[in-house]
């Protein structure tokens, strides 16, 4: 057996040519840029690994195989048989699903210069709304890339692109760009401009102009099936938090751009983020299983009945939100849970923190305890198939991700457990949850692709894409003449 031990393209330039990708992109119909180069996927197995599945079926294997061809789990087992595939060494190391994170805006990754926590003006949200309005299509296509590049780092396989700055038909291809040329799993939610008036339609054209493009003839999936799309919402009613500078909508209005959307078959993921828009929604038949609510602060037994009804998912951001004033809520992770709605985990913007999957998990079980006393109870295996299962179900794509299902394709993560900060190990779930650091992750596989191994990116230059990043922001700086 064998042993296992990108540079950016030229951008979107004006208007944009249409052609196919090669077979390593699976067909996908790209707009402007020749594809990055990605690993080739290769059949191989996961060897002595402390393996969690998320599969209740399957369990966990204090020492266990994931076999793997072709983008696709193959079994899950011990002492698989597995004649000719690499071996990667799983000795010492968590072989789990990697992190799933519902709802992240991609666009502002590059703003970090910029951002500070403790000076409102200089806050994110207005320091996005400024200089988000001068963003040409390859500041977000970099932007995004850097963003991609540090959730695969911290673990992340699999992200919902909440992009809420689409400027024109080549910034929306820029940032999906961004996502193909990465190789990472992603839903890309077309959202409005920033500054745009709160009178002006979302732009369906630019949405479906997106579905004929890039993906199949059912507008659902690219021919890869590494992306998806939806729609993100402007903001309902009054907001305590962003209000002005995301767009704030009637009920009216909300279900007309709601109505677009579902026409073209979109799921549909919006922020409560200020008194709770639920039962507006709900009393305007708005609400169903292809809706995703962001920020759980306010809402009422009634409203979580509500969710729980209508099958709508609430994704939760802990780290930011933990640092928002008590005035404008808490984050009821145990409430949702109590009533049945369906939740996930996500980082929302990495302009003042980082993305860290573990510290999230952390945050949320810390505040639970906290606040509500642990009740209900709240396990640490429960919050790590939040980050990931539940995510994936958040998202619909439970089918293709979430577990290491045999049948399922192939992402996961190898996490090192020998590293100072978790050694020596006990529970491999109280490990992730109350020790682990994204420095611990050793190896990424997204689609059966290794894209990180050793902690080290495959194939991407991360140095470049700090420094191209870097250079963006201090262009789109001076452009917008800020902070002047």
């Amino acid at each position: 057996m064998k042993h296992d031990g990108i540079s950016r393209r030229a951008m979107i330039q004006g208007a944009t040519a249409l052609g196919a990708l090669g077979a390593a992109t699976g067909g996908v119909v790209a707009q402007g840029s020749k594809p990055a180069a990605l690993p080739p996927r290769r059949e191989f197995v996961i060897r002595g690994a402390n393996v969690l599945s998320m599969d209740a079926k399957i369990g966990d294997l204090a020492t266990g195989d994931v076999h793997v061809r072709n983008g696709e789990i193959v079994a899950v087992g011990a002492k698989l048989s597995a004649p000719g595939a690499t071996v990667i060494d799983g000795k010492g190391m968590i072989c789990m699903p990697g992190f799933i994170d519902t709802h992240w805006h991609l666009w502002t990754s590059m703003f970090r210069p910029y951002v500070r926590a403790d000076i409102n003006e200089l806050g994110y949200f207005p320091v996005s709304n400024r200089l988000g309005q001068h963003m040409a299509p390859q500041d977000s296509y970099r932007s995004v890339k850097l963003g991609v590049a540090e959730a695969m780092s911290a673990g992340v396989t699999t992200v919902h692109n909440w992009a809420h700055n689409i400027r024109s038909p080549e910034h929306a291809d820029a940032e999906l760009s961004a996502l193909r040329d990465t190789g990472i799993r992603s839903r890309f939610a077309y959202g409005p401009a920033q500054g745009m008036p709160d009178t002006q339609p979302m732009d369906f054209g630019g949405m479906a102009r997106v579905q004929k493009t890039w993906m199949t003839a059912s507008g659902k999936t690219s021919g890869d099936g590494l992306l998806t799309m939806g729609i993100c919402s402007r903001n309902v009613g009054a907001m305590s938090i962003g209000g002005a500078a995301r767009g704030v909508l009637t009920i009216e209005q909300t279900k007309a751009d709601w109505t677009g959307a579902r026409k073209l078959g979109l799921p549909i993921t919006l922020h409560t983020s200020g008194p709770s828009p639920i039962k507006a929604l709900e009393d305007a038949g708005l609400l169903g299983p292809d809706v995703q609510l962001i920020h759980a602060l306010l809402t009422t037994p009634e409203e979580r009945a509500i969710l729980k009804n209508r099958a709508v998912s609430y994704s939760l951001a802990p780290v930011g939100e933990a640092r928002r004033p008590s005035q404008v809520g808490v984050i009821q992770l145990g409430e949702l849970l109590d009533a049945g709605v369906k939740v996930s985990l996500s980082t929302d913007h990495t302009t003042n923190y980082n993305c860290d999957p573990f510290n999230g998990m952390r945050i949320l079980f810390a505040l639970h305890q906290h606040r509500l006393n642990n009740k209900p109870p709240l396990s640490v295996k429960r919050l790590v198939q939040l980050a990931t299962l539940d995510g994936a179900v958040d998202l619909g794509i439970a089918d293709k991700t979430g577990s290491l299902t045999p049948g399922k394709r192939a992402d996961m993560i190898l996490v090192r457990t020998t590293d100072i900060n978790m050694a020596p190990i006990g529970d491999p779930y109280e490990a992730l949850v109350s020790m682990a650091q994204p420095t611990n992750v050793d190896t990424v596989i997204v689609d059966g692709r290794v894209l990180r191994r050793a902690g080290k990116f495959v194939a991407m230059d991360h140095r470049k894409v700090v420094q191209e990043a870097r250079d963006a922001a201090s262009a789109l700086q001076a452009k917008a003449k800020f902070p002047a």
